[in-house]
């Protein structure tokens, strides 16, 4: 009989080398790759074999790695240069078409991409993908590209502010797979890489649940959070003896509330509603409320529902009708938001 089939992961990082990065060049190795070794970890640990591929780009687009054994990746010190412009659509294209040249026989194979970009396109109409010279023809290339992908393509790109969202968007990026990143310092960079990590671990886990692609890898909405992912995440309802949903009436701290709620205070116990983006710590837990029934989701593979890597990361709270994220506070003094609940575990 036939074995099982592997999980094969074709992933891409499609940096920018462009001068405005040329300050952030040693941040950007070592972002990239941090992202290689997590790759590596978590490919052993979840038993699903990933293969790399680097792009960098400037006036022109190049391929400086293809497919290789993330096991077996050396560092982008060597790979990493920054000087020119910003070929950011020839960079899309490029990746993409030669990735899609990439066997799949005997696997399940899905594509992963990350772009990263700090500016806007002012380069690809000059590259060889655009012999007429109109800038508007890479945007239609990209957009068609995009739309005629298979479900086992999964296309992201970090843009530095809302105009590269609006052009990313204008050029078919879903929505959800665009993230804007702070540009200006080593520091936004890092958050980034975190992005990215919490994007790939969603993407992973999603995986191994046979899952072959996402169109919301940077979205913690109703795509991410639902019925069918939190089955496919393996977790199951807490007892509803075991927790209390308390409405939080005005802006006061955690343990005055639940004091004045008339329970004990225990560190780690209580659960704020995510209301705003804000950071979430490595060992928080993450509780998951079906608003329907008050069912609660909690355990490790909550943080894997969305995507939480190993390290702090930056969790916004996309729009969902159907579910609400809590996280975990092991501060008395954090400050609860008036018209959220309190999700008290005994």
């Amino acid at each position: 009989m036939p074995g099982k089939q592997n999980y094969i992961n074709h992933v891409a990082l499609v940096l920018d080398a462009s001068s405005s990065m040329a300050h952030l060049s040693r941040k950007v190795v070592e972002v990239a790759d941090q992202q290689i070794a997590y790759l590596a970890r978590r490919s052993a640990e979840l038993d699903q074999e990933t293969r790399v591929t680097v792009y960098v780009f400037a006036d022109q687009a190049e391929c400086v790695i293809y497919d290789k054994d993330v096991l077996r990746m050396p560092s982008l010190e060597q790979l990493y240069r920054a000087g020119g412009m910003t070929a950011l659509l020839a960079a899309t294209l490029k990746s993409q078409r030669e990735m899609a040249q990439t066997a799949q026989l005997y696997g399940d194979h899905s594509f992963l991409t990350f772009v990263l970009t700090d500016g806007q396109e002012n380069a690809s109409h000059r590259c060889p993908d655009s012999p007429t010279g109109d800038p508007r023809e890479m945007v239609e290339a990209v957009s068609k590209l995009i739309e005629s992908q298979e479900d086992n393509w999964t296309l992201a790109v970090l843009v530095p502010d809302q105009m590269g969202k609006r052009e990313a968007m204008r050029c078919g990026f879903p929505k959800d797979n665009i993230a804007v990143w702070d540009a200006t310092s080593t520091q936004g960079l890092e958050e980034a890489g975190h992005v990215i990590q919490q994007a790939t671990e969603k993407f992973m886990i999603g995986r191994s649940q046979g899952i072959r692609g996402s169109r919301t890898v940077f979205s913690t909405g109703a795509e991410a959070v639902n019925k069918d992912t939190i089955r496919a995440a393996g977790l199951s309802p807490v007892d509803p003896s075991e927790y209390e949903l308390i409405p939080v009436a005005r802006a006061v701290a955690i343990r005055e509330w639940v004091i004045e709620s008339g329970h004990t205070y225990r560190t780690g116990g209580a659960f704020y509603q995510l209301s705003k983006s804000e950071k979430i710590q490595a060992r928080k837990q993450i509780a998951v409320l079906e608003r329907k029934t008050d069912r609660i989701y909690t355990g490790p593979q909550a943080r894997s529902l969305l995507g939480l890597p190993d390290a702090e990361v930056r969790v916004r709270p996309d729009h969902n009708d159907d579910f609400t994220i809590f996280v975990q506070s092991t501060s008395v003094n954090r400050k609860l938001v008036p018209h959220t609940r309190l999700l008290l575990m005994r």
